[in-house]
């Protein structure tokens, strides 16, 4: 059995030169970097903008858990078996960040033989995209800090600077920290400076979770990206005025230090397949998607595109459809909605040891949280096809019986056998795929009125979506509702911050569960980015190391063959 970067290195990789030409970009399109990687020019997109827009392809999953669904290994193996049925596609994924390839690895590159290549570069620096975001999202922190050293003629308050720092590295050390402006921390003698002896709350985030993150995925062009930096809100001045970075003027230093990053990624499957892989906006924070720029490049690129709403859908789903969606006018055609059996039974609480056994009980009364995906994703309008990733120990009598719970409920289904029978299956699902999407003649829709109020918008996502009894909101956070509608943010979608394990905010809560309460504690304003984030329970943006992260097992050898990258 050989490892992730063993398949991946013993891969035949095509030069990307050569990936391009299948989707019609020629060698002069790309920026290169190396053989097997590239980026693809700003001129791609004025030759095919006016080309019809593909079929719009979106794989999503149930409720994550320990028994794994295999979302992704999903989407590029339906990415590859499109070509092998001659349907030419173009897959459209998320970039890993370095925290966690350092950390536990779960969403580098993939698993077995479902990857995109070359893993090693991919998973490292690949472009050098993540690293150019931090040093907007630093410069910036440092700019507000000099100018409050400069005799802050903004007024700022440094108690209320909402601008904190950014790094790609998993820190804990760097969760909390207090500092002063003045790096010598020497006394003033002016009453008026008096108030820079006080030291600065801040603390680091991990850069994905950077709202330049959220702005790189969702800005439509060069001059949007600049556009959107210049309206981030990084502090309030005394007066409580929202201060912006144009009042900075370094909008355009900011985007200056992007202009590499925006572009997208073209890079390739173990079966030689393009995909394009641009963007990581922080999963529970942000819409966790790839970038705006990507999927309409590949949607005038290729006639069916593949992407995927990272983890599950009652969170990314939505947030793909409700607010990447709504902003720049996509379409979708279908949402495959992968589980499988293990997990299924797992939502009944039964044991990771005893999940290879065959218990219908347990699946009967653990498939009700696929239910409750179907139905959600049922409200956009759109069709739904189960895909069930199956495992060797899942029985006859179980598939059967997942089987027909989703055809009682109207839905397409189709079993992939991920670790055996690649083809067989997968060639099945990809052509159940174009025949659902070259036929769909739905009208797709979102979830909520983005005109409605704040409230209105939380609470049908609340009890509509989740089936929460009722909201309870801290009464700042609902003075502060009051504040942002009083300011023209009342019309911005909304982005749902919670836990993924659980359809409530308590992640121990598996199964369905109807009627309970949830706490809504802080919403935070994404100005730049076009979108509030509501937060219900404990969300940490910059993530721990676990007692042996895999950064103890990555060694390199003096030809460069790099070991226990994963």
């Amino acid at each position: 059995m050989f490892s992730d970067i063993e398949i991946s290195q013993n891969a035949k990789l095509q030069k990307i030169k050569e990936i391009a030409s299948k989707i019609w970009i020629t060698e002069d399109e790309l920026e290169l970097y190396g053989d097997y990687k590239a980026k693809i020019k700003d001129g791609v997109w004025e030759k095919v903008k006016n080309n019809p827009d593909g079929k719009l392809i979106l794989v999503t999953a149930i409720n994550p858990t320990p028994a794994w669904e295999g979302k992704t290994t999903t989407t590029i193996w339906l990415g590859q078996a499109m070509w092998k049925n001659w349907k030419k596609s173009l897959i459209c994924l998320r970039e890993p960040s370095l925290g966690p390839v350092m950390w536990l690895k779960w969403w580098a590159t993939w698993w077995g033989y479902a990857q995109v290549v070359p893993m090693d570069d991919i998973n490292l620096h690949f472009t050098w995209d993540i690293h150019a975001v931090t040093s907007a999202h630093l410069l910036l922190s440092a700019v507000i800090d000099n100018h409050v050293f400069q005799w802050n003629e903004l007024e700022i308050d440094i108690s209320r600077i909402t601008w904190k720092r950014a790094a790609d590295v998993n820190d804990r050390a760097l969760r909390k920290m207090n500092y002063s402006p003045d790096w010598k921390n020497r006394e003033w003698d002016t009453e008026s400076s008096s108030e820079w002896r006080t030291r600065i709350e801040s603390w680091f985030m991990i850069t994905t979770a950077s709202e330049i993150m959220s702005i790189l995925c969702l800005a439509s062009s060069m001059s949007d990206l600049k556009n959107r930096i210049a309206n981030i809100i990084f502090a309030y001045s005394k007066s409580w005025k929202a201060l912006k970075v144009k009042d900075l003027k370094i909008e355009w230093a900011m985007t200056t230090l992007l202009k590499d990053a925006i572009k997208p990624n073209l890079v390739q499957t173990l079966e030689n397949t393009p995909c394009i892989i641009h963007g990581w906006p922080f999963a529970n924070i942000a819409h966790w998607c790839n970038s705006i720029i990507a999927t309409k490049l590949a949607l005038k690129l290729s006639p069916y595109v593949i992407t995927e709403a990272w983890f599950w859908s009652d969170l990314w789903a939505e947030k793909f459809f409700d607010i990447k969606c709504r902003i720049w006018w996509l379409k979708p055609n279908l949402v495959i909605l992968v589980a499988t059996v293990r997990s299924l039974k797992y939502n009944w609480w039964i044991v990771v040891a005893d999940l290879k056994k065959e218990n219908l009980e347990a699946l009967a009364s653990g498939i009700c949280n696929l239910e409750k995906h179907i139905e959600n994703m049922k409200k956009f309008n759109i069709p739904v096809m189960v895909c069930l990733n199956r495992f060797d120990s899942d029985t006859e009598a179980e598939l059967d019986f997942v089987n027909n719970k989703c055809l009682a409920l109207g839905v397409e289904f189709e079993i992939w056998e991920w670790f055996a029978k690649w083809w067989e299956w997968m060639l099945n699902l990809a052509n159940k795929t174009v025949n659902i999407v070259d036929n769909d003649n739905s009208e797709f829709q979102f979830l909520y009125n983005e005109k409605a109020w704040i409230k209105e918008k939380i609470e049908k996502i609340a009890i509509d979506f989740y089936w929460w009894d009722w909201v309870n909101y801290e009464e700042w956070v609902s003075e502060y509702i009051a504040e942002l509608e009083k300011n023209w943010f009342g019309n911005l979608p909304i982005c749902m911050a919670k836990t993924q394990y659980s359809l409530t905010d308590n992640p121990k809560i598996l199964w369905r569960p109807t009627w309970f309460k949830i706490n809504i504690k802080e919403i935070k304003l994404s100005a730049g980015a076009g979108f509030l984030v509501v937060i219900s329970g404990d969300i940490m943006t910059m993530p721990w190391l676990p007692k042996e992260p895999n950064a103890l097992k990555i060694d390199i050898f003096e030809d460069g063959r790099i070991v226990e990258l994963s």
